[in-house]
């Protein structure tokens, strides 16, 4: 690959990293005034449906532009390309009404067998974003196919910007009139529908210019084909691209009748289900990095293939999956240790803090699944996915109440994190040798574990003493959570980058790709001519 191509994906990876990151902290953030003026109560409301948008929304922004993009990049002129966008915008069509009538005409049975019929008007409100699904799809993967991450960076920012909007006003005004939490709820999810409005506007131009192609100069795939690969390849990634949010939908339907069976009551058993469902929004902050890299890896990856440089499709491979692994550990192993302090600081209490603490393990294995996935998909190697995905769906489903029945939130939270180790281990297995080497390299796994349990005993040991200084009663106050958070954050990035460069964890290759990953190599350097 040219190393100006390079520079242009790796420029794509940072554009896509910086709105993930914006779009998700503003996921995040929503959370707190949301959880703080409805409470856990209304919290679970709201989250119980979330997943149905969840998916939508990964479907669009991930799964099926990723597929697009790669459809896109086999194209060998701009018509074609336009063209075979044009054919999947009408069979995403096709699918997207066919989950919309569902959804509305089936609200009353799947609210039925979450535990709660009141949940029936919020179904039916968020069944309407489906309507704009290939739309955004669409438009996103033809950008991405290109290495054009800016259309799909804006329209992710305006998604996220209105949907936020309207769900604080839902629930400014929920309790100011003194809505009941279901009509709140109702008006929360009524977001999703009209951010999806707002954010297709980005691709009007791309609509007017590139559906409307003229006659295609090479042989397209006929629908048909187009149809069974969307299915294949398309429903694969979009079901990879949503696994969290899949056992989180598994979550809807299990854990608070799970807490009921224990014996809650259920007005209990509701606000449980919203102390567990606080870990969400610390996955999806944990996940920007792995989400943004590999949206823009799958391409990339397959124009290496295309062009027959198996040498730099397999260096690229490892720099992302060691980055990513890396990323996603220290991000785990951090929220781990800060959880009470961030459960503190973020939602007022520390209710639930062991059950997040399980739950933010399913960082490291969610951010392994992703990569792993776009580089088996840019080899045409579909069924280790397939399997792992069913293995680790079963796993959730077939335990899940089975464990809340027994140990509550912190089961599910247990069965979450075993579910992605279940599928992360079948699709590792089932990938090529030289793609299971990439994590046993140079001793590259021993020398993370290592560094990510000293960053995390110094945090912890850290907070400990700030808490033993200030005192009982000022470090559980909700402002003291916050700079202590803020401390350990920063202890914990300066031991992580430390130990990097002491034992040498990255390659040069693999610290460029790092946000200044280059400024610190030359400081590094410098250091060493100094000391030489």
């Amino acid at each position: 690959m040219p190393k100006d191509h390079l520079n242009t994906v790796f420029k794509g990876a940072l554009i896509l990293s910086i709105s993930s990151l914006v779009a998700k902290i503003l996921s995040a953030v929503y959370r707190i005034p949301l959880q703080n003026m409805v409470g856990n109560t209304g919290f679970y409301v709201y989250q119980q449906i979330y997943p149905l948008y969840g998916i939508g929304m990964t479907f669009a922004l991930n799964g099926f532009p990723n597929f697009i993009s790669k459809l896109v990049a086999e194209q060998p002129d701009e018509t074609s390309k336009s063209l075979i966008a044009r054919r999947a915008f009408h069979i995403l069509s096709g699918l997207s009404l066919v989950v919309f009538f569902g959804l509305q005409l089936g609200a009353t049975w799947i609210a039925a067998h979450m535990g709660d019929v009141n949940l029936a008007p919020i179904i039916s409100a968020v069944a309407w974003m489906f309507v704009f699904m290939p739309w955004l799809a669409t438009g996103r993967g033809y950008y991405q196919g290109k290495f054009l991450m800016g259309p799909t960076a804006v329209s992710q920012l305006i998604e996220q910007v209105v949907r936020v909007a309207i769900i604080i006003m839902a629930a400014y005004f929920s309790v100011r009139l003194g809505w009941d939490n279901y009509r709140m709820g109702t008006w929360a999810m009524s977001s999703a529908p009209l951010a999806a409005i707002c954010s297709s506007l980005i691709f009007t131009a791309f609509g007017l210019r590139y559906l409307l192609a003229p006659a295609p100069t090479h042989p397209l795939p006929s629908y048909r084909k187009l149809t069974k690969r969307f299915v294949i390849e398309g429903g694969t990634l979009c079901l990879v691209a949503a696994v969290v949010i899949l056992l989180q939908l598994v979550d809807s339907f299990t854990v608070m009748r799970g807490l009921v069976h224990q014996g809650q009551l259920p007005e209990v058993a509701k606000a449980l289900k919203g102390v567990y469902d606080r870990g969400q929004p610390l996955v999806q902050l944990g996940l920007v990095v792995a989400t943004a890299f590999s949206a823009t890896l799958l391409p990339a990856l397959t124009d290496a293939l295309a062009k027959r440089q198996p040498i730099e499709f397999k260096r690229q491979t490892q720099a992302m999956v060691h980055v990513s692994l890396a990323l996603s550990m220290a991000a785990t192993v951090g929220l781990v240790a800060l959880m009470p302090q961030i459960n503190r600081l973020l939602f007022g209490s520390l209710e639930g803090t062991t059950a997040l603490r399980i739950y933010i393990i399913s960082i490291l294995f969610a951010a392994l699944i992703t990569t792993y996935t776009s580089v088996l998909q840019s080899l045409n190697e579909y069924t280790a996915m397939i399997i792992g995905i069913i293995a680790g769906l079963a796993t959730k489903v077939l335990a899940n109440y089975i464990f809340v029945v027994h140990y509550g939130i912190n089961g599910a939270s247990a069965v979450t994190v075993l579910s992605l180790a279940v599928m992360f281990a079948v699709m590792w297995l089932g990938s090529p040798e030289d793609l299971q080497q990439v994590l046993l390299e140079s001793g590259y796994l021993i020398k993370l574990l290592a560094l990510s349990a000293v960053m995390g005993i110094v945090v912890i040991l850290s907070c400990h003493q700030i808490t033993a200084l200030v005192g009982p009663i000022l470090a559980n106050t909700r402002g003291m959570a916050g700079i202590i958070t803020v401390i350990g954050v920063l202890i914990g990035v300066l031991v992580f980058v430390a130990g990097a460069v002491y034992a040498r964890l990255f390659t040069i290759r693999e610290w460029l790709v790092l946000p200044y990953g280059k400024r610190l190599i030359k400081a590094v350097a410098k250091g060493k001519e100094h000391h030489s």
